[in-house]
């Protein structure tokens, strides 16, 4: 089977990407991804790219087989992932068409299949203090700056199950605490990747006021359309980006996620 160095999952209006690729079916023991894996080429280095919803969008976010997607990645090679999602903002100043590289989640989901260790043999309790790859991280925040775009280098995202958006009294809950963005996939595919080692950041991509903004009746709350609208109009920037923080990741790693399990198995 074709391998690869490099995985990326396309969010939300992000179905296809790179040219000349090889599509290839990947089984799991955990069931099949979300849709076939196209393999191509960057420059010199070899990504894998996977519709995380699927290419027709046709899987929701609660139904997405995170353990067999991330799982299918690590088969093919893939030991640092990229995971670009679109959010709303919970802070005003956090606004549509920005970016967001997060360093925190808070989860919020029920009943999704999010380890790789549900029983023994083994036991493992992966440390999931610090969930995203700080290298890949400060990639991203040198590539976003020198694309010039607005972005925010760090933020908490507040998983929320899906498929519906928040209640307003949920929203200003999420916005009380503190957190930054809400997004429907970041759990647990964030650590399923840390369970298999590989290095993994998102690209979170703003797209909407979660439920509007107080005070301001023409922002009004999301809807599925004004979503797709807008990552129709910024999806094309998120490639960009891509295009310039992949060839940025040196061959070896100077973090820690890929001694992850070191001292996490009991």
């Amino acid at each position: 089977m074709s391998q690869a160095e490099i995985g990326v999952f396309g969010g939300s209006g992000f179905y296809r990407w790179l040219e000349d690729v090889e599509q290839v079916t990947v089984g799991t023991p955990y069931g099949p991804p979300s849709d076939a894996i196209a393999i191509g080429r960057l420059g010199t280095r070899r990504i894998a790219f996977l519709p995380r919803h699927g290419a027709s969008h046709q899987v929701p976010a609660p139904a997405v087989n995170y353990r067999a997607n991330v799982f299918a990645m690590r088969e093919l090679g893939v030991r640092r992932l990229l995971g670009p999602c679109a959010v709303g903002s919970l802070r005003q100043e956090v606004r549509p068409g920005d970016l967001v590289i997060c360093d925190q989640f808070v989860d919020r989901t029920s009943g999704r299949k999010d380890t790789y260790y549900p029983s023994g043999p083994e036991v493992v309790h992966v440390s999931s203090a610090d969930p995203y790859c700080p290298q890949l991280r400060g990639l991203a925040a040198e590539a976003a700056s020198s694309a010039g775009l607005r972005f925010q280098p760090s933020g908490t995202v507040v998983v929320i199950q899906g498929p519906r958006f928040s209640t307003r009294a949920e929203s200003r809950w999420f916005s009380g605490m503190g957190w930054d963005v809400v997004g429907m996939t970041q759990y647990p595919e964030a650590i399923l990747a840390r369970e298999l080692e590989m290095c993994y950041a998102t690209l979170a991509l703003v797209t909407d006021y979660d439920v509007g903004l107080e005070g301001q009746p023409d922002v009004k709350a999301v809807e599925a359309a004004d979503v797709m609208r807008v990552l129709a109009e910024n999806v094309t920037r998120v490639q960009d980006l891509l295009r310039r923080l992949i060839p940025a990741i040196p061959d070896q790693p100077s973090c820690r996620c890929q001694q992850a399990l070191a001292g996490a198995k009991l």
